[in-house]
């Protein structure tokens, strides 16, 4: 711990080194300041702990030469040492503990119809509306980028951006497949079915981190086939994008125009571009996190809905919650997502202990 607390003492001095040199470049000075302010409160804690193994040895030198009072005063004042001492190490491991790059990122969500026919479709609907209200609750903004609708009320498949601070850090663990077991609306016997459905959620990418060739492209326009009046379907509006080197095929059609469309679908492209790389490198860095707390692959069973006893069941970490309406209306959610995020932390922080 001391020696990687000395390290970024050094570089924090180091910066201070900088910016006094930094003459007149603006942007070296603002990229500077920004990193030294990141990094301030991590420093002020390594110094005071730093400063703790200091006053604790000098009261261990009092308590040897003291007797009475003085001595009882120097023994509370070392318990007191110690015990802070503790607090610091916590805060300090928390602080170390290295942070998923995209936590602070905006997301784009995928929601796709599993096993279940009409009922699997009309749960997309459901998980939709959860999550829309989950986003409103947490001050995030939201948009539809493209959907495929079933006709009676739910969707194939719709796809939807959120956008605010943190939003990859909570959305995150909702990638899997997410199962529903209850009586459907058109079932005569009132038997319990159960269906599928599979989420995707994306981290979004700046255009500078994911370099795509036109070559590696193919763009063809269509007449878009959802909702939006009369203009939409007279002209060819919706965009469908394959990316050669992968097969990913990408299609938007919600936009007003084709530009607008065109950008959305390549948003898209890119940020699943990212994922892929992304779980790649996981998959080679971290493996035993991803088999303890989930891979988030689409074919892995995340979490149960059961409607007739009310029970959502999160099974990467075997919570369960029994207020299935409040799970729906977004409020509820958060009994699971922050447990996963504790359940993440606790794997991190034992990563970074076991590599000293």
């Amino acid at each position: 711990m001391l020696d990687k607390l000395e390290s970024i003492l050094e570089h924090f001095a180091s910066l201070d080194q900088r910016l006094a040199e930094v003459g007149q470049d603006y942007q070296l000075a603002a990229e500077l300041s920004k990193e030294r302010s990141d990094l301030e409160p991590l420093v002020n804690l390594a110094k005071e702990y730093k400063e703790n193994f200091t006053k604790a040895d000098e009261t261990r030198e009092l308590i040897e030469i003291s007797e009475g009072e003085m001595l009882e005063l120097a023994k509370m004042e070392l318990d007191e040492l110690l015990s802070r001492r503790e607090e610091l190490e916590a805060e300090l491991k928390s602080m170390l503990i290295p942070k998923d790059p995209r936590d602070k990122r905006n997301v784009i969500v995928e929601i796709r119809a599993g096993t279940g026919g009409d009922e699997a479709g009309l749960f997309v609907a459901d998980l939709l509306r959860m999550y829309l209200k989950y986003s409103d609750i947490h001050n995030y903004k939201t948009e539809i980028i493209s959907s495929n609708e079933t006709g009676i009320g739910g969707y194939k498949e719709v796809t939807f951006a959120v956008k605010g601070n943190g939003a990859y850090s909570r959305f995150k663990f909702e990638s899997g497949v997410h199962r529903v077991q209850r009586v459907p609306e058109t079932e005569s016997q009132g038997r319990i079915h159960t269906s599928t459905v599979t989420v995707a959620v994306l981290a979004e990418v700046d255009d500078i981190e994911i370099d795509i060739p036109e070559s590696d492209i193919e763009i063809d326009v269509f007449k878009s086939a959802g909702a939006g009046g009369q203009n939409v379907q007279k002209n060819m509006t919706a965009v469908r994008i394959h990316h050669k080197p992968t097969g990913i095929i990408v299609a938007c059609q919600d936009e007003r125009s084709q530009l607008q469309n065109r950008v959305r679908a390549m948003s898209v492209l890119k940020a699943r571009l990212y994922e892929m790389e992304e779980e790649k490198r996981q998959n080679e860095l971290d493996a035993a996190r991803r088999s303890q707390i989930g891979t988030g692959e689409r074919s892995e069973k995340i979490r149960t809905y059961n409607y007739p006893q009310s029970r959502v069941t999160d099974h990467r970490i075997n919570v369960s919650s029994f207020n299935i309406a409040g799970v729906m209306d977004g409020y509820e959610l958060d009994t699971f997502i922050e447990e996963l995020q504790h359940a993440e932390e606790a794997e991190r922080l034992a990563n970074f202990e076991s590599n000293g």
